[in-house]
């Protein structure tokens, strides 16, 4: 079997996150994606995400009616910050059966060479990329185990969301119902 592996913050999870996950379902031979919410990722402050529980439950909540999609907290028992590779290993050693592919937007490649054993990612595991809105690098597109899946252009970010929800605006269509449910019955945001 193989699974794409979608990591983020997920804070929250959008229609963009699920569009793409769904693009990447159907247009390779992964018969599951897993979200894999990272509690603290290296790159970004941590005074800026919801508590990892509550990013999980929204992750939950918008993939609730999808059986090819599902959710990972494997990192919340990890050391911390959360590195790719590890998880990556982590997960291979508990389902020898599986193999995984990491799915990334293509902005994330200009940046790719600073991750932690970049290399060792590419070669055990390969890369689903899609396309990202003003991605400044097409490093590592020739390399045989990057593969450029055909995906829309989104260009719908958690923080535009949660500027949203602070202002009160309506955000029908930008989440799924139940990731709204979550964030008004947790008062997430500062709703």
């Amino acid at each position: 079997m193989k699974v794409g592996l979608f990591f983020g913050s997920f804070n929250p999870i959008h229609v963009g996150h699920l569009i793409i996950a769904n693009v990447m379902h159907e247009s390779t031979d992964c018969t599951e994606i897993w979200f894999v919410v990272s509690p603290q990722n290296p790159f970004k402050p941590l005074n800026s995400l919801a508590h990892e529980f509550d990013r999980y439950d929204m992750a939950m909540a918008a993939t609730s009616e999808d059986c090819f999609l599902k959710v990972s907290d494997v990192e919340f028992r990890m050391p911390r910050p959360s590195y790719t590779i590890d998880t990556l290993v982590l997960l291979a050693e508990k389902n020898p059966d599986i193999e995984f592919q990491l799915i990334m937007g293509s902005d994330n490649l200009h940046t790719f060479h600073k991750w932690k054993n970049h290399e060792q990612i590419l070669e055990n595991y390969g890369l689903l990329v899609y396309p990202r809105p003003k991605a400044k690098s097409d490093r590592f597109l020739d390399h045989p185990n990057v593969r450029l899946i055909e995906a829309p252009l989104l260009d719908i970010s958690a923080t535009f969301i949660r500027r949203y929800i602070k202002t009160g605006k309506s955000l029908k269509y930008l989440l799924p119902e139940g990731v709204i449910n979550v964030i008004k019955a947790k008062k997430l945001y500062d709703i």
